[in-house]
């Protein structure tokens, strides 16, 4: 019952309750909508989305609905990068679906609004919205505008890799002090084509984020616009009862792999897009996204690998110009949108600016083939997910340097004892074994930093950030902590990739180290960190938790 049905006599101390928050007999009488933010002090990427849920709330309110605004945790990727605290940032992603699963279904909420900033809010907003299946509009807060160094435009990614130079000596630490002065000027989700942007692209493509609305950059004047109408299409969808399970199909989710195909999204958006699909209980295979991704060119130049930002990108023509040009080749499907409107005229409208040098033609793409693709073999049974923007290379031969945690494949690095041709090995930062898979962007960027990023490989069972690119390889499956191939993989041991064949592989016999090894003590024992060790599923699954019907224990 919703909480909407208030008539009753029974109802009344409800009402009294409601009634002491300053809600008035004809607030009671309309819709109930949930604006469910994930506003933070803590990081640039939020900061922002107290006010901007200001403008929500308002439109809700002149299209006849009554919105109640409540928050949700956020553990931030940047500013926990390296630490022990960056295990519970995909760990959170779960706790902002649980929690607004929770709060919407224990108030009987008729419609949602998620709120959204830094990477994994994205995501955990729209897999909560999923488990509801109410009508729901998701909106990203948008991305942060560069800042400017030397007469460029910088990024945080800049300064990841600035710490690598600084060790190396390129440049002093007071280079170093005053670019991370100037690399994040204000609110906005990391600049680049990083996670955040990708799975802000993803959302729209797929048909939950209105056309244009995610584009937006955080600080720009237009945002307040954007979430008064956001406000006020959430009470259509209410009105014409469009859920997330009409919008989320097969098909859309091949859309986000498309579009963030073109853009050279994150390596994250694996996990999500993985993770979104487990929530509506759609058969989505791992292998889908490389099936999308060789097919699907890059025709977005933005960084990590690339030259422009997000809101470079917005300037040109946005997604709904990338939308427009895949849709035309045929590599999008036409799917309805939360508007109401079908994605292909949503996209119709579309402008290029003129002039703009940030999104090619499909026939003159950046690159050929997305920037992502899935790699399977004696190291890598269930699948692993590798990053081809950052590396023109589609073979590498070479010694296993393993590393059992990040921070001593991190010291290695700075300390210069990694070397060309080396293949990085770390290892028990997976799902379970870290737990929570972090993000490996310190050592990439302190490759990059050193000079030697193009000249070695790197694996892991953790992630990598949005930012990170070189010859990566992340989402290892399964991963060390449950006994998969790369705990067996030992120092020296020939490590092959083979991206044309798809293929990673140990050239060595495991069999006799299988036997030896035993399963490693979990590192928490009692609270989230114990919780989630022992009901997360298999990066290949997604990383997602709570589902044994599906998963029948596979990857636990």
């Amino acid at each position: 019952m919703s909480i909407n049905n208030k008539a009753d006599v029974s109802r009344a101390p409800a009402r009294a309750m409601l009634k002491a928050t300053g809600l008035t007999d004809e607030d009671l009488e309309k819709p109930f909508v949930a604006v469910v933010n994930t506003w933070t002090e803590v990081t640039p990427c939020n900061m922002h989305l107290n006010k901007l849920a200001e403008h929500v709330k308002r439109g809700i309110r002149d299209a006849g609905g009554t919105p109640v605004e409540f928050n949700t945790i956020v553990v931030s990727d940047g500013i926990s990068m390296g630490t022990e605290g960056m295990k519970a940032s995909l760990m959170s992603r779960e706790v902002v679906a649980d929690s607004l699963e929770l709060a919407v279904r224990g108030h009987m909420f008729d419609a949602v609004v998620g709120l959204s900033g830094c990477d994994k809010t994205i995501p955990g907003v729209v897999m909560g919205l999923a488990r509801l299946n109410l009508p729901s509009v998701a909106l990203y807060g948008g991305s942060i505008m560069p800042g400017r160094h030397k007469e460029i435009d910088v990024t945080i990614q800049d300064v990841f890799e600035a710490v690598g130079a600084c060790a190396a000596g390129s440049i002093t630490e007071g280079e170093l002090r005053i670019l991370e002065s100037k690399a994040c000027p204000g609110a906005g989700a990391c600049g680049g084509q990083f996670t955040a942007n990708t799975m802000a692209t993803a959302l729209t493509a797929m048909g939950i984020s209105p056309m244009g609305a995610n584009d937006v950059p955080a600080v720009d004047p237009r945002k307040e616009q954007v979430a008064y109408d956001v406000g006020r299409l959430v009470m259509d969808a209410h009105k014409h009862n469009r859920r997330p399970r009409d919008i989320i199909t097969e098909q859309s989710l091949r859309n986000a792999i498309a579009a963030t195909a073109a853009t050279g999204g994150s390596t994250n958006s694996v996990l999500h897009l993985l993770a979104i699909a487990r929530e509506l209980e759609i058969e989505f295979a791992i292998d889908v996204i490389d099936e999308v991704m060789a097919k699907t060119p890059i025709i977005a130049d933005l960084k990590p690998t690339g030259r422009f930002t997000a809101p470079d990108m917005e300037a040109a023509g946005g997604v709904r110009l990338v939308c427009k040009r895949l849709l035309d080749a045929g590599l999008m499907t036409d799917e309805q949108t939360v508007t109401g409107l079908s994605l292909s005229a949503e996209a119709e409208s579309a402008h290029e600016n003129p002039g703009q040098e940030v999104l090619m033609p499909v026939q003159e793409p950046v690159k050929p083939r997305g920037g992502l693709a899935i790699l399977r073999g004696s190291l890598a049974p269930e699948g692993c997910v590798i990053k081809l923007c950052g590396s023109e290379r589609a073979l590498h031969e070479g010694p296993a340097r393993v590393f059992d945690k990040e921070e001593l494949a991190f010291e290695a690095v700075q300390s210069g004892d990694i070397k060309a041709g080396d293949v990085i090995v770390i290892r028990y930062e997976g799902p379970k074994g870290g737990p929570g898979m972090r993000e490996m962007l310190a050592v990439t960027a302190a490759l990059a930093g050193h000079g030697i990023l193009g000249d070695v490989a790197l694996l892991t069972d953790g992630r990598f950030s949005g930012a990170s690119h070189g010859f990566v390889i992340g989402h290892v499956s399964p991963e060390a902590a449950v006994g998969g191939p790369i705990a067996h993989v030992r120092e020296g041991d020939t490590i092959r990739i083979d991206v044309e064949k798809r293929t990673l592989d140990v050239l060595a016999d495991l069999s006799e180290r299988e036997q030896e090894w035993t399963a490693p003590e979990p590192r928490y024992h009692q609270g989230a960190m114990a919780k989630y060790i022992h009901t997360v599923a298999s990066a290949s699954e997604g990383a997602v938790t709570g589902f044994p019907s599906l998963y029948s224990g596979k990857g636990r």
